[in-house]
């Protein structure tokens, strides 16, 4: 096991879901945390997809028993913003120099992406074995990841995009994957409608999945 992925991997263990959340409005960032960490999700990854990301990772990181991680990492100021929010993980859907140097010099554990076995090599070559297998589903799905971890066993991996209820016990049940991130423990509709309740049902299922 790398050093460089010790934490990552740590905090990819926690649970087998690792929520991708989208938040448009940071008032609900508080309390969605709250359903998700108590139905058994605590790493939760935010996306920097919203003007108000930046926002609900500040306020997720003060709910006890959550680690917040930021999402959509692209660029080296992606890396310093997320980490002056108060992320304390990130995730990228590839891996570049630059990306990972930002990730180093800051210390914020990351989770890079790869699609090929090329792109996994070379992540594994600088030190990093714990990957994001994205995007996941438009990649091969479970029987890609299968047949990329036959001949590189010592990488493991989170597969996003296109993971859900229906397939994520496909790929939780490979040996190569310690978890994997999915978007609908948290649907649109519910965090709009302030439906914690509810949200934290479905974390509960998805917690229960690796049972």
């Amino acid at each position: 096991m790398s050093a460089k992925t010790q934490r990552t991997r740590e905090i990819c263990a926690l649970a087998p879901i690792v929520p991708v959340l989208v938040v448009d409005d940071a008032a609900h960032a508080h309390p969605l945390a709250e359903a998700l960490v108590a139905g058994g999700l605590p790493a939760l990854e935010v996306t920097l997809r919203t003007p108000a990301a930046l926002d609900a990772i500040r306020a997720m990181a003060q709910v006890p028993g959550g680690v917040v991680g930021a999402g959509t990492l692209v660029t080296p100021d992606d890396v310093r913003a997320a980490k002056e929010a108060g992320a304390q993980f990130g995730v990228s859907p590839g891996g570049t120099d630059a990306l990972i140097a930002a990730c180093e010099a800051e210390g914020l554990p990351l989770l890079p992406g790869a699609a090929t076995a090329t792109e996994a090599m070379r992540l594994l070559e600088q030190g990093y074995d714990m990957l994001k297998f994205f995007p996941a589903e438009a990649s091969g799905g479970a029987p890609a990841l299968k047949a990329i971890g036959a001949p590189l066993p010592q990488i493991t991996f989170c597969p996003t995009g296109g993971v859900s209820t229906a397939n994520a016990r496909d790929y939780l049940s490979l040996p190569n994957v310690i978890c994997a991130g999915g978007s609908w423990v948290a649907p649109k509709q519910m965090v709009a409608q302030g439906d914690w309740a509810g949200i934290e049902a479905l974390a509960r299922e998805a917690a229960a999945l690796m049972d």
